[in-house]
């Protein structure tokens, strides 16, 4: 039974890993995107990567996990965010992620599922044998004895997947000279806990464990980083209070107002603390207080323009984007155009409902996709001014791009065939059109191939 449970186990596993990214939550923010790239920049240079290659994702989703889906792409959970207590212990896991996309192992993944493979295969063989010459008893111990180990030579695999990326990680924090002294609490905070959840540290847990025991972690890092040159190393004060803003703001934008207004009380008169009470007052609807909160921050850094867009997004999602204008254009213009605060100023142009701002709107919003392809909300905030201008060959396009990043991919396909069949032939919007409708096409031909629905195929 013992045994069983564990193959349950796995395959539960096996299960949640397969869950497409698409079914979480991604969540998006100017100021939080700057600086994760400003704290991962100088890891991805020691790894030896390109500049600027390196996505970094937020995941809203309040576990303490971080990981990478191929590509180079490390996707970070929310709870990580708020269970950190500095950058350098963000920095830990970055680097950490960094050695999984630098040593390959999401492609070679399938090496140990496929000699997990071989294994059961042979041992059911063997049993099929053993049946055949009239010993059920010894089948059963051969079958059951292949799948205990095809389940230990995937774990083994992870495992040592994870010990690799745990070295590197630390090789990279050192070239950049950057203390791993995050690192280790981080560990610790993971072994707390474990423990406190009552998972066993012991040899025995360890054998059915994805990762390696984080008490034998912390004790492998701890001799390389004490003594690595960047142990005793200060961590940067400004670095440090940008995270706690960030770490505020992303607690006021995702957790309860009650948990936001606990844990930053009003008697807490830091930066941090109003930004979090500023998003905590604003999803209570109480806008005065939220835009209050706001203009305290402003008088603090009057050219600060993730300031500037909060007092715009209040504004305007409060019903008064016209009041919002001034503080957006001056968060967009400060920001050198940052897609995201762009996007949410050419938004504020189209809720005036005056026509004039249109093409402000569509000069700002083309800007905005123009830097971040990958903004549905742009795109159709884009169609709404080309909708609006009469122009519905260019609403429909905008239309389709934001279809496909939504996984609409049979709407996106006729968005982007009606686009096509109104766009001058040959320009560039035209030729944008047939790529989204093929790209459309070979993903929603993908997609029935996975789910084998036959009707998703009639629906093309």
């Amino acid at each position: 039974m013992r045994l069983l449970s564990h193959l349950f186990a796995l395959l539960a596993l096996l299960v949640l890993a397969a869950q497409p990214l698409a079914a979480q939550s991604v969540l998006r923010d100017a100021e939080t995107e700057a600086f994760l790239d400003e704290i991962t920049a100088p890891l991805v240079e020691a790894a030896g990567l390109e500049p600027g290659n390196v996505e970094m994702v937020l995941i809203n989703d309040p576990s303490l996990n971080a990981f990478v889906a191929g590509g180079q792409a490390i996707y970070l959970h929310s709870g990580l965010i708020d269970a950190a207590d500095s950058a350098n212990e963000v920095q830990g896991v970055i680097a950490h992620e960094l050695g999984h996309i630098t040593g390959g192992h999401i492609n070679r993944i399938g090496e140990g599922y496929a000699k997990a493979g071989n294994i059961s295969l042979l041992s059911m063989l063997a049993g099929i044998g053993a049946a055949l010459a009239g010993s059920t008893d010894a089948a059963m111990g051969l079958m059951m004895a292949g799948q205990s180990a095809a389940i230990s030579s995937v774990l083994s695999f992870t495992r040592t997947q994870e010990a690799s990326a745990d070295a590197a990680g630390a090789e990279y924090l050192s070239r950049a000279g950057i203390s791993g002294r995050g690192s280790l609490s981080f560990f610790g905070k993971l072994l707390n806990m474990e423990m406190r959840r009552g998972f066993s540290q012991d040899e025995e847990a360890g054998f059915w464990r994805t990762h390696p025991l984080s008490g034998d972690r912390i004790s492998t890092l701890r001799g390389t980083y004490e003594k690595d040159p960047a142990w005793n190393k200060p961590s940067d004060p400004a670095l440090e209070a940008r995270f706690q803003r960030v770490k505020a703001k992303l607690m006021g934008y995702v957790a309860k107002p009650e948990h936001t207004l606990r844990d930053y009380p009003e008697s807490d008169t830091s930066t941090p603390a109003l930004v979090a009470r500023a998003y905590a007052y604003h999803k209570q609807a109480k806008m005065e207080l939220a835009l209050g909160t706001a203009d305290m921050l402003i008088e603090r850094a009057p050219a600060d323009p993730y300031f500037l867009e909060l007092k715009g997004q209040v504004l305007l999602e409060s019903g008064r984007p016209d009041e919002a204008l001034d503080y957006l254009r001056k968060a967009t213009d400060l920001s050198r155009s940052e897609p995201l605060i762009a996007s949410l100023f050419g938004h504020a142009l189209i809720a005036t409902e005056d026509e004039t701002n249109y093409e402000e709107a569509e000069r700002v919003l083309r800007a905005s996709v123009g830097r971040d392809r990958y903004n549905p909300f742009a795109w159709y905030q884009l169609g709404v001014v080309y909708a609006a201008r009469g122009d519905m060959p260019r609403a429909r396009l905008a239309s389709a791009e934001q279809q496909v990043m939504k996984r609409e991919y049979a709407l996106a396909m006729r968005s982007a065939q009606a686009a096509e069949a109104g766009l001058p032939v040959g320009s560039p919007d035209w030729l944008r059109a047939q790529d989204i409708g093929m790209q459309a096409r070979a993903l929603l031909e993908q997609q029935c191939e996975v789910s084998k629905d036959r009707s998703c195929r009639r629906r093309r």
